[in-house]
């Protein structure tokens, strides 16, 4: 991208070291700041900012959080206000030389954004991008700092100073046709889609063909399953993973099913209220058609643009869905940090990978941290629900013919989309993949199990089995020993009501006749 100082330098008349207040007491140095107007009047923007003043009037009415808009979302408000130029131009609404414009300058700051930044680290692009999450509730604060960065690449582009609203304006042209009411909810609908799309899914995607690995390889270890924490029948350590990579499959689903809910129903086109005014009546179409040529993703106007822009009730389904996958990836954790525990006191049927110390005092000792990320990861995800549904509430967030609760929502949701992702890559790399099985720890449990007695059932009947259950723990025997012992059962028959491989199968004995 052209630097900004290049423009800066031609914007400021002079290196005067003269001082003003502005905003909350801000020390303005006249050289190292510039002189904009918007409709409410003068604001002085620093000399290299792509933004312009009412971003930075913005910028000093919003110190709540710093955290800006995520980045997620600002690259689908550039790629949006691309595909509105386009519609525009294809309706014969805007010049074709002015939407080209806009189109180059969009291309330019997503190109710039492709280049990764430090790890850790904001994008440097960011910085053009300050305005806290706590804003307007609209997003119209976002909305104008885009305007304005596009408008403002397209002067540099254009040799213009900064600021100069040559050749394009940031309302008449960048946001011809639009409104902040439905580019902000649809940015952040579009964000989601392709952050769930391109992030999500694969990260399940792999997550769920470890785990099925995981289940056929350990198929034939036969175990003690438990139900309550307490033992139960046997179950092969495959059959548990297996309900482990069924869950993963499922939540490939949910995130499917959420990324669709955000896709289908775009509030671009309904303008300020959803009526449309002074936009094209074939242009929310239109648009939707241009997103879906340029992701890939299918991008559908809404049916009914009243109910697009005054609920979030899309990203209320969407969240719900994300949730649920957090809740599953809570169920796997939460085993397999069970199934780990030990070395010596716990169950060990599962080795999980050494990854750091586990105690500042306790040498040698190992702990399930990255199950414990992952649990983390959901209250995290849990948290962001609440947040979202209490933004979607009516009288809260939905109020008359608007949200009022969106930038909070979308920094939400993207977040819980990202944390999903990057627990899902963590857990597979750093725990599943190296899960190693004990498999004298896990096998040992099964002929001790006092449940063994529930194949005896429909041959005994269930209150003597249950009395051999009892008996057997008090004289320390097996269900086996006892039986045997009190000749309660012919021993081949016996055998075979015991084969603890045949309870696992469909049609063994056990509750229920299998």
């Amino acid at each position: 991208m052209a630097t900004a100082s290049r423009s800066a330098k031609s914007a400021s008349k002079s290196a005067r070291t003269s001082t003003r207040k502005s905003g909350i007491g801000t020390r303005i140095v006249l050289g190292e700041h510039r002189r904009e107007t918007d409709s409410m009047g003068e604001m002085f923007v620093p000399s290299d900012a792509l933004y312009g003043a009412t971003t930075q009037r913005a910028v000093l009415n919003f110190p709540v959080s710093f955290r800006p808009v995520p980045q997620a979302q600002i690259e689908a408000h550039i790629l949006l206000k691309k595909c509105c130029a386009q519609a525009n131009a294809e309706l014969g609404e805007l010049a074709k030389d002015k939407a080209a414009t806009i189109s180059a300058a969009c291309d330019e700051l997503l190109a710039g954004f492709a280049t990764p930044a430090a790890h850790g680290m904001p994008h440097p692009l960011m910085r053009h991008f300050p305005i806290d999450v706590f804003q307007t509730g609209s997003g119209t604060s976002t909305n104008m700092n885009v305007n304005e960065v596009v408008a403002n690449v397209a002067s540099q582009r254009a040799g213009k100073p900064i600021g100069s609203k040559d050749p394009l304006h940031p309302n008449d042209h960048v946001n011809y046709g639009q409104s902040s009411n439905d580019t902000y909810p649809s940015s952040m609908q579009i964000a989601g889609a392709l952050r769930i799309t391109e992030r999500l899914i694969p990260a399940l995607e792999r997550l769920a063909k470890a785990l099925e690995l995981k289940a056929k390889q350990w198929d034939k270890v036969v175990k003690i399953g438990r139900t309550h924490l307490m033992d139960a029948t046997p179950i092969r350590l495959g059959q548990e993973f297996s309900g482990y990579a069924a869950a993963i499959r499922l939540g490939i689903g949910r995130a499917r099913a959420a990324s669709a809910a955000l896709a289908t129903d775009m509030p671009i086109g309904g303008t300020a209220v959803g009526t449309g005014i002074n936009a094209h009546i074939r242009f929310g179409r239109t648009v939707c058609a241009k997103l879906t040529k340029a992701t890939g993703v299918r991008f559908v106007e809404a049916k009914n643009h009243f109910e697009a822009q005054s609920t979030r009730d899309c990203v209320v389904d969407a969240h719900a869905q994300l949730k649920t996958i957090a809740v599953s990836l809570t169920k796997i954790a939460n085993d397999i940090r069970w199934l780990g525990s030990g070395p010596r006191c716990g169950l060990f049927e599962l080795s999980l990978p050494a990854t750091q110390p586990g105690s500042s005092i306790m040498p040698g000792k190992v702990n399930p941290v990255i199950c414990e990320s992952v649990m983390m990861v959901a209250c995290q995800v849990v948290g962001n629900d609440a947040a979202i549904t209490m933004g979607g509430l009516g009288g809260i967030g939905s109020l008359l013919e608007l949200n009022v609760a969106m930038p909070v929502m979308a920094e939400r949701l993207i977040e819980s989309i990202d944390l999903l992702a990057n627990a899902c890559g963590m857990f597979c790399e750093k725990c599943i993949d190296g899960l190693a099985l004990n498999e004298a720890e896990a096998t040992a449990t099964v002929e001790k199990s006092l449940m063994m007695c529930t194949s005896l059932a429909p041959v005994i009947g269930y209150d003597n089995a249950a009395k051999v259950a009892k008996e057997a723990f008090k004289s320390g025997e097996t269900v086996r020993e006892y039986v045997i012992r009190h000749k309660l059962v012919e021993p081949k028959r016996l055998a075979k009501l015991l084969d603890a491989a045949s309870m696992t199968r469909p049609g063994g004995k056990g509750p229920g006749g299998g």
